[in-house]
Protein backbone atom coordinates (compact mmCIF):
# COMPACT_ATOMS: atom_id res chain seq x y z
CA UNK A 1 0.00 0.00 0.00
CA UNK A 2 1.13 3.55 -1.06
CA UNK A 3 2.32 5.73 1.97
CA UNK A 4 0.11 8.40 0.11
CA UNK A 5 -3.07 6.17 -0.24
CA UNK A 6 -6.09 7.83 1.06
CA UNK A 7 -8.06 7.00 3.84
CA UNK A 8 -10.69 5.28 1.31
CA UNK A 9 -7.90 3.47 -0.59
CA UNK A 10 -6.51 2.50 2.75
CA UNK A 11 -9.57 0.98 4.02
CA UNK A 12 -10.41 -0.68 0.78
CA UNK A 13 -7.05 -2.17 1.03
CA UNK A 14 -7.80 -3.43 4.35
CA UNK A 15 -11.44 -4.75 3.47
CA UNK A 16 -10.73 -7.15 0.53
CA UNK A 17 -8.96 -9.76 3.02
CA UNK A 18 -12.24 -9.69 4.93
CA UNK A 19 -14.69 -9.32 2.20
CA UNK A 20 -14.45 -12.94 1.23
CA UNK A 21 -16.11 -13.89 4.48
CA UNK A 22 -18.53 -11.71 5.61
CA UNK A 23 -19.11 -9.83 1.59
CA UNK A 24 -19.33 -5.94 1.66
CA UNK A 25 -21.20 -5.42 5.14
CA UNK A 26 -20.88 -2.94 8.28
CA UNK A 27 -19.14 -6.10 9.69
CA UNK A 28 -16.02 -5.39 6.75
CA UNK A 29 -16.03 -1.71 7.43
CA UNK A 30 -15.47 -2.24 10.77
CA UNK A 31 -12.55 -4.45 10.42
CA UNK A 32 -11.06 -2.73 8.20
CA UNK A 33 -11.19 0.25 9.77
CA UNK A 34 -9.18 -1.52 12.59
CA UNK A 35 -6.74 -3.10 10.59
CA UNK A 36 -5.87 0.43 8.45
CA UNK A 37 -5.62 2.20 11.61
CA UNK A 38 -8.36 4.44 10.25
CA UNK A 39 -11.12 5.85 13.55
CA UNK A 40 -14.71 4.01 12.90
CA UNK A 41 -16.40 7.76 12.53
CA UNK A 42 -13.93 8.87 9.84
CA UNK A 43 -14.90 5.28 7.94
CA UNK A 44 -18.60 5.78 8.75
CA UNK A 45 -17.79 9.44 6.69
CA UNK A 46 -16.51 8.06 4.28
CA UNK A 47 -19.02 5.41 3.51
CA UNK A 48 -22.42 6.10 5.09
CA UNK A 49 -24.07 3.50 3.75
CA UNK A 50 -21.70 0.89 5.07
CA UNK A 51 -20.57 -1.90 2.61
CA UNK A 52 -22.98 -0.47 0.04
CA UNK A 53 -20.28 2.58 -0.68
CA UNK A 54 -17.27 0.86 0.33
CA UNK A 55 -18.73 -1.39 -2.73
CA UNK A 56 -19.19 1.70 -5.38
CA UNK A 57 -15.67 2.97 -4.07
CA UNK A 58 -14.15 -0.51 -4.80
CA UNK A 59 -16.54 -0.75 -8.49
CA UNK A 60 -15.22 2.92 -8.69
CA UNK A 61 -11.86 2.25 -8.54
CA UNK A 62 -11.63 -0.20 -10.91
CA UNK A 63 -13.39 2.37 -13.47
CA UNK A 64 -10.46 4.74 -12.09
CA UNK A 65 -7.19 1.71 -13.46
CA UNK A 66 -9.24 1.20 -16.53
CA UNK A 67 -9.37 4.56 -17.82
CA UNK A 68 -5.40 4.57 -16.61
CA UNK A 69 -4.63 2.30 -18.74
CA UNK A 70 -6.79 3.09 -21.46
CA UNK A 71 -5.38 6.44 -22.12
CA UNK A 72 -1.34 5.22 -22.04
CA UNK A 73 -2.69 3.08 -25.17
CA UNK A 74 -2.60 3.44 -29.04
CA UNK A 75 -6.50 2.88 -30.29
CA UNK A 76 -6.74 5.65 -32.82
CA UNK A 77 -5.98 2.95 -35.61
CA UNK A 78 -8.52 0.10 -33.98
CA UNK A 79 -12.34 -0.15 -35.19
CA UNK A 80 -14.57 0.93 -32.96
CA UNK A 81 -15.78 -2.68 -31.71
CA UNK A 82 -12.16 -3.03 -31.54
CA UNK A 83 -11.72 -0.61 -28.77
CA UNK A 84 -14.90 -1.43 -27.10
CA UNK A 85 -13.57 -4.48 -26.70
CA UNK A 86 -10.41 -3.61 -25.75
CA UNK A 87 -11.96 -0.75 -23.65
CA UNK A 88 -14.30 -3.69 -21.54
CA UNK A 89 -11.89 -6.66 -21.24
CA UNK A 90 -9.25 -3.61 -19.95
CA UNK A 91 -11.91 -2.85 -17.48
CA UNK A 92 -12.35 -6.89 -16.45
CA UNK A 93 -8.78 -7.03 -16.11
CA UNK A 94 -8.56 -3.96 -13.91
CA UNK A 95 -10.98 -5.93 -10.96
CA UNK A 96 -8.08 -6.84 -8.87
CA UNK A 97 -9.86 -8.95 -6.35
CA UNK A 98 -12.53 -11.24 -7.86
CA UNK A 99 -14.13 -12.63 -5.12
CA UNK A 100 -14.83 -8.69 -3.81
CA UNK A 101 -16.27 -8.13 -7.65
CA UNK A 102 -18.30 -11.76 -6.76
CA UNK A 103 -19.66 -10.29 -3.88
CA UNK A 104 -20.04 -6.90 -4.72
CA UNK A 105 -22.35 -8.18 -7.46
CA UNK A 106 -24.65 -10.67 -5.26
CA UNK A 107 -25.06 -7.30 -3.00
CA UNK A 108 -26.37 -5.35 -6.09
CA UNK A 109 -28.73 -8.17 -6.94
CA UNK A 110 -30.74 -7.58 -3.61
CA UNK A 111 -33.75 -5.40 -5.32
CA UNK A 112 -32.88 -2.31 -2.36
CA UNK A 113 -29.35 -1.91 -3.60
CA UNK A 114 -29.80 -2.46 -7.86
CA UNK A 115 -30.56 1.03 -8.33
CA UNK A 116 -26.93 1.83 -7.15
CA UNK A 117 -25.70 -1.22 -8.87
CA UNK A 118 -27.19 -0.09 -12.38
CA UNK A 119 -25.85 3.13 -11.77
CA UNK A 120 -22.41 1.86 -11.01
CA UNK A 121 -22.45 -0.29 -14.21
CA UNK A 122 -23.82 2.89 -16.37
CA UNK A 123 -20.99 5.27 -15.04
CA UNK A 124 -18.69 2.12 -16.57
CA UNK A 125 -20.79 2.14 -20.04
CA UNK A 126 -20.38 6.30 -19.56
CA UNK A 127 -16.83 6.45 -18.69
CA UNK A 128 -15.49 4.05 -21.39
CA UNK A 129 -17.53 6.35 -24.09
CA UNK A 130 -15.86 9.05 -22.82
CA UNK A 131 -12.43 8.25 -22.78
CA UNK A 132 -12.65 6.34 -26.58
CA UNK A 133 -13.82 10.28 -27.48
CA UNK A 134 -17.70 9.77 -28.06
CA UNK A 135 -19.16 12.46 -29.80
CA UNK A 136 -22.83 11.72 -29.64
CA UNK A 137 -24.79 14.49 -28.79
CA UNK A 138 -28.72 13.02 -29.05
CA UNK A 139 -30.32 9.85 -28.83
CA UNK A 140 -27.40 7.90 -29.38
CA UNK A 141 -25.76 9.06 -26.41
CA UNK A 142 -28.33 6.92 -24.04
CA UNK A 143 -29.04 4.30 -26.52
CA UNK A 144 -24.96 3.74 -26.68
CA UNK A 145 -24.22 3.55 -23.07
CA UNK A 146 -27.40 1.39 -22.63
CA UNK A 147 -26.33 -1.16 -24.65
CA UNK A 148 -22.56 -1.28 -23.38
CA UNK A 149 -24.13 -1.09 -20.28
CA UNK A 150 -25.61 -4.67 -20.83
CA UNK A 151 -22.94 -6.10 -22.60
CA UNK A 152 -20.37 -5.42 -19.71
CA UNK A 153 -22.80 -6.53 -17.15
CA UNK A 154 -23.36 -9.93 -18.74
CA UNK A 155 -19.54 -10.36 -19.19
CA UNK A 156 -18.60 -9.81 -15.69
CA UNK A 157 -21.78 -12.27 -14.86
CA UNK A 158 -19.87 -14.79 -17.91
CA UNK A 159 -16.42 -13.85 -15.73
CA UNK A 160 -17.20 -15.08 -12.23
CA UNK A 161 -17.76 -18.08 -13.61
CA UNK A 162 -15.41 -18.34 -16.38
CA UNK A 163 -12.41 -21.26 -15.09
CA UNK A 164 -10.96 -21.65 -19.01
CA UNK A 165 -6.97 -20.49 -19.19
CA UNK A 166 -6.59 -17.08 -18.91
CA UNK A 167 -10.15 -16.25 -19.34
CA UNK A 168 -10.14 -17.31 -22.85
CA UNK A 169 -14.33 -18.18 -22.89
CA UNK A 170 -14.60 -14.71 -21.74
CA UNK A 171 -13.05 -13.17 -24.09
CA UNK A 172 -14.67 -15.05 -26.76
CA UNK A 173 -18.35 -14.39 -25.04
CA UNK A 174 -17.52 -10.92 -24.61
CA UNK A 175 -16.28 -11.05 -29.08
CA UNK A 176 -19.98 -12.87 -29.16
CA UNK A 177 -21.75 -9.84 -27.88
CA UNK A 178 -20.10 -7.23 -29.86
CA UNK A 179 -20.85 -8.97 -32.86
CA UNK A 180 -24.49 -8.96 -31.84
CA UNK A 181 -24.79 -5.65 -31.13
CA UNK A 182 -23.04 -4.96 -34.44
CA UNK A 183 -25.61 -6.21 -36.32
CA UNK A 184 -28.09 -4.60 -34.88
CA UNK A 185 -26.68 -1.52 -35.51
CA UNK A 186 -26.21 -2.70 -39.23
CA UNK A 187 -29.97 -3.23 -39.33
CA UNK A 188 -30.86 -0.43 -38.29
CA UNK A 189 -28.97 1.49 -40.61
CA UNK A 190 -30.44 -0.42 -43.12
CA UNK A 191 -34.07 0.61 -42.00
CA UNK A 192 -32.81 4.51 -41.84
CA UNK A 193 -31.85 4.05 -45.86
CA UNK A 194 -34.70 3.03 -47.02
CA UNK A 195 -36.93 5.77 -48.19
CA UNK A 196 -40.20 3.93 -47.21
CA UNK A 197 -39.17 3.72 -43.94
CA UNK A 198 -37.38 7.07 -43.19
CA UNK A 199 -41.02 8.11 -44.26
CA UNK A 200 -42.42 6.33 -41.92
CA UNK A 201 -40.61 7.11 -39.08
CA UNK A 202 -39.82 10.90 -39.87
CA UNK A 203 -41.68 12.12 -37.03
CA UNK A 204 -40.58 9.58 -33.97
CA UNK A 205 -36.68 10.33 -35.82
CA UNK A 206 -37.16 13.95 -35.41
CA UNK A 207 -38.70 13.61 -32.05
CA UNK A 208 -35.49 11.66 -30.40
CA UNK A 209 -33.21 13.83 -33.09
CA UNK A 210 -33.97 16.85 -29.75
CA UNK A 211 -32.72 14.74 -27.09
CA UNK A 212 -29.42 15.73 -25.46
CA UNK A 213 -27.37 14.48 -23.10
CA UNK A 214 -27.68 15.54 -19.93
CA UNK A 215 -25.23 18.02 -18.70
CA UNK A 216 -22.14 17.04 -16.75
CA UNK A 217 -21.32 18.47 -13.34
CA UNK A 218 -18.62 19.36 -11.72
CA UNK A 219 -17.81 17.14 -8.68
CA UNK A 220 -17.89 19.47 -5.73
CA UNK A 221 -17.96 18.62 -2.07
CA UNK A 222 -21.71 18.23 -0.49
CA UNK A 223 -22.86 19.13 3.08
CA UNK A 224 -22.56 15.66 5.24
CA UNK A 225 -19.51 14.23 3.38
CA UNK A 226 -16.15 13.58 4.24
CA UNK A 227 -12.96 15.48 2.87
CA UNK A 228 -10.09 13.68 3.65
CA UNK A 229 -7.90 16.68 2.67
CA UNK A 230 -9.88 19.06 4.68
Amino acid sequence: MSETATPEDRLIDAALIHVAFDGWSDATLRAAARDAGVDLSEARALFPRGGVDMALAFHRRGDAEMERRLRREPLDDLKVREKIIRAVRTRIEAIEDKEAARRATSLFALPQHAAAGSRAIWDTADLIWTVLGDPSDDINWYTKRATLSGVYGSTVLYWLGDESLENQATWSFLERRIEDVMRFEKAKASVNANPVMRTLLAGPNWALSRVRPPRRMPKVDMPGSWNSES
